[in-house]
């Protein structure tokens, strides 16, 4: 086995393992992650057992490198994977636990074969992309699907396979050539494919046009792979007309055929899905009738309908520096999604360029500048996310001193606790110029530093990453109560700088609590101001682990505080 390669599962099973492929055609965003994530909702409640798996055809080996502003949020796992934000997706929607293995790129496959020609493992024969890229994909995606679901006993039933970026891309075409085969040699009732296609309407005609997905099917059964199923998207919902004209054209039958029109949240597209008995189709396909339950899908729609009956908001100043994309922030928008709903709130979040905020700037102008503090100022509270680079932190150190006086609910997250860490060290301890070596390597008062294990030369793969144990100091803290009074927790990390240990009896002193730290005591993990509504700043990235149903402990204190309900729910 290749060290590149997944583990296989010690555990085996006589039933043959079932794939739902999901592509994409004509443009890309088409919601290819969500469709796939839904397949799996309606799977499970079906009581089959589903594990997921992201293909990006990109050539880094993981997204760890990959700009917010590019590629959206790097997605954090257990093990310490940085994945495809898809990942999130599946991870929140099927609530399960996934592998950095779950989520293959060209990077990864082209390193586990290259090191087995180093090794000699080919024994001289030249090595291709047909069949040996092929086979190394094939194998990596049987090893994955056979891999226990969060630990259980044996593999999931179905495994869902998204195939990112767009049927035709030369990107893709080795992981298209490896699922044709897959295909072929699993046969026609353990494969189904279903196409995530456009249907748009042009112009004042108002006419839904199907052209685009015909052509779009063409290419895909040219490359030989045939749909099952296809998912069509569009504002409005399709009219029958144009689903017997897909259906002539495509060669797929008018039941299989799925609309994924425009809704008002995903927590709808799921429903669709199950109210076009999409669930019976592909398992009609798969032939897993006969092992399908059926099972309640009202706990989803309750879940839906009650965001859409939601009459109150509460507004939410977020301060970062990748907000020109929300994609850049999306475990942290659906982590305040789960809080709110959770109090039977709509989340208004206002988007605030850090840069904004700050008093100088050659490329600020005094409109921007006042409208970015007025809206500040209409928030109920604030929460300053991570990043990297130092554009921006002036405007972050001036919204987490101005929610540190003025009272008002602050969560700071792997750089917003750094953040604070920074700003109370100027202002009440009164270090002029201290700051993090990040951002100032001759600062004369380093509060955060770079951590010593730490790469400065390699970027990938060298932070400390994925699910960390942290210690609370003090059970009776805000955060313990708020995990159920626990004296430790398990959170996702991803962060290469740290507090400086040597500040923290002065920041302490000063009335800065460190609550929370790692197994040694000397990495701080939690801090907070005990004589503030609400102010908590950590290391780690509490939104990763956050579910629909199952709101993070933090952002759901956040909320709560900001809504004059904390006191009551801690008590």
């Amino acid at each position: 086995m290749d060290a590149d390669a997944p583990m296989a599962s010690a555990l085996t099973t006589n039933r043959q393992m079932k794939y739902v492929l999901v592509t994409g055609g004509v443009v890309s965003g088409l919601g290819k992650g969500v469709t796939a994530s839904s397949i799996g909702v309606v799977l499970k409640a079906c009581g089959l057992r589903v594990t997921s798996i992201k293909i990006d055809p990109y050539l880094n080996t993981d997204a760890g490198t990959m700009s917010p502003f590019e590629h959206g949020e790097v997605f954090v796992l257990d093990d310490g994977g940085e994945v495809d934000l898809d990942l999130g997706n599946y991870e929140r929607f099927l609530d399960v636990t996934l592998t950095r293995d779950n989520n293959i790129t060209t990077g990864k496959i082209y390193q586990s074969v290259i090191n087995k020609e180093r090794r000699g493992d080919y024994l001289g024969k030249t090595v291709q992309v047909v069949p040996h890229i092929t086979d190394a994909i094939k194998n990596w995606i049987e090893l994955v699907s056979s891999i226990p679901v969060d630990g259980k006993d044996g593999p999931a039933d179905v495994c869902v396979i998204e195939l990112g970026g767009t049927v035709g891309d030369i990107e893709s075409m080795p992981f298209i050539e490896a699922l044709r085969q897959l295909s072929f040699s699993l046969g026609k009732e353990n494969f189904c494919l279903v196409h995530v296609s456009l249907v748009p309407v042009i112009g004042v005609v108002g006419e839904q046009k199907t052209k685009p997905t015909q052509h779009s099917v063409r290419e895909l059964r040219a490359l030989g792979l045939t749909p099952d199923l296809l998912a069509c998207r569009s504002a409005q919902p399709l009219r029958e007309g144009t689903k017997e004209k897909l259906s002539q054209f495509c060669h797929v039958p008018v039941s299989n055929i799925l609309n994924i029109h425009d809704v008002p949240n995903i927590w709808h597209i799921p429903l669709l899905l199950w109210n076009q008995n999409s669930h019976e189709a592909i398992l009609k396909q798969l032939n897993c009738l006969g092992i399908a339950t059926t099972q309640d899908f009202q706990s989803w729609t309750k879940m839906a309908e009650s965001y859409d009956n939601l009459t109150n908001s509460v507004k939410i100043a977020m301060v970062g520096k990748y907000v020109g994309l929300s994609d850049s922030y999306l475990s942290i928008l659906k982590a305040l999604l789960h809080a709110c709903v959770a109090c039977s709130l709509r989340p208004l979040v206002e988007w605030i360029a850090a840069s904004d905020l700050e008093d100088e700037s050659a490329r600020l102008t005094p409109q921007a500048h006042a409208a970015a503090w007025e809206t500040i100022r209409s928030c109920s509270c604030i929460v300053v996310p991570g990043g990297f680079g130092d554009r921006g932190v002036p405007g972050m150190i001036l919204a987490a001193k101005y929610a540190r006086e003025n009272n008002i609910p602050y969560l700071g997250i792997c750089l917003g606790m750094q953040i604070s860490v920074i700003e109370f060290s100027r202002t009440i301890l009164g270090l002029e110029g201290a700051n993090s070596e990040e951002f100032d390597p001759h600062t004369p008062y380093p509060v955060v530093i770079f951590m010593p294990e730490g790469s400065r030369t390699k970027l990938g793969s060298t932070m400390r990453l994925g699910s960390r144990r942290t210690f609370f100091q003090d059970v009776n803290c805000t955060s313990s109560k708020l995990y159920g009074n626990l004296s430790f927790i398990d959170e996702r990390h991803r962060h290469r700088y740290e507090v400086n240990p040597d500040f923290v009896k002065k920041l302490e002193g000063a009335g800065l609590k460190f609550v929370g730290s790692d197994e040694s005591g000397k990495r701080m993990e939690v801090l907070e101001l005990p004589i503030h509504p609400y102010y908590i700043g950590v290391q780690f990235h509490p939104e990763f682990k956050s579910r629909p149903g199952k709101p993070s402990a933090l952002f759901l204190g956040l909320i709560l505080a900001s809504t004059g309900q904390l006191q009551a729910h801690l008590s």
